[in-house]
């Protein structure tokens, strides 16, 4: 029984394959993902590796593993499945002159979004209205994210973040 999940596009490459391929791309290979986790090689490579299929990761070494490759693979594997997306966030430290840029940012974001709004009137969306909506969006939210994570890390480590 095969336990590839298919969507719309077409087959994905199962969790398995997805773990097996971002431990192979991580730096060292299964080797250094064994030896970092303390595991000994032999066994524990045999369940990280898909030529060995009835040798299974049990949840936790999963958690473990994918905690420490934080491999690209895994990753695309969960946003399709659970239909989100995801990146990392840079934080940036939540100025007022920070904020005062988000502000000059997001109206000129917000000028383009119209514009598009306008010219999709016809109910027609092409590739690239839809590709340079999507880039203005990701880049509207990584900013605002990078601001409020900046905000969080300032509080976290007891400092006064200034408002006005």
């Amino acid at each position: 029984m095969s336990t590839a999940t298919v969507f719309d596009q077409g087959p994905q490459r199962t969790l398995e394959e997805a773990v097996d391929l971002d431990c192979r791309e991580y730096r060292g290979g299964h080797t250094a993902v064994c030896a970092i986790l303390g595991e000994a090689y032999g066994p524990f490579q045999k369940r990280l590796s898909t030529a060995y299929p009835d040798h299974h990761l049990r949840g936790g070494d999963l958690a473990r593993v994918v905690q420490l490759v934080r491999g690209p693979a895994v990753l695309e594997w969960f946003e399709q499945v659970y239909g989100v997306t995801s990146f990392a966030v840079q934080p940036v430290e939540a100025t007022r002159d920070a904020m005062l840029g988000m502000g000059r940012y997001l109206t000129k974001h917000a000028a383009y979004v119209s514009a598009v709004a306008e010219a999709a009137e016809d109910g027609v969306w092409t590739d690239a209205e839809v590709a340079a909506l999507d880039e203005h969006t990701w880049a509207v939210i990584r900013k605002m994210l990078g601001i409020l994570e900046g905000a969080k890390q300032a509080a976290k480590h007891g400092q006064e973040v200034r408002h006005g």
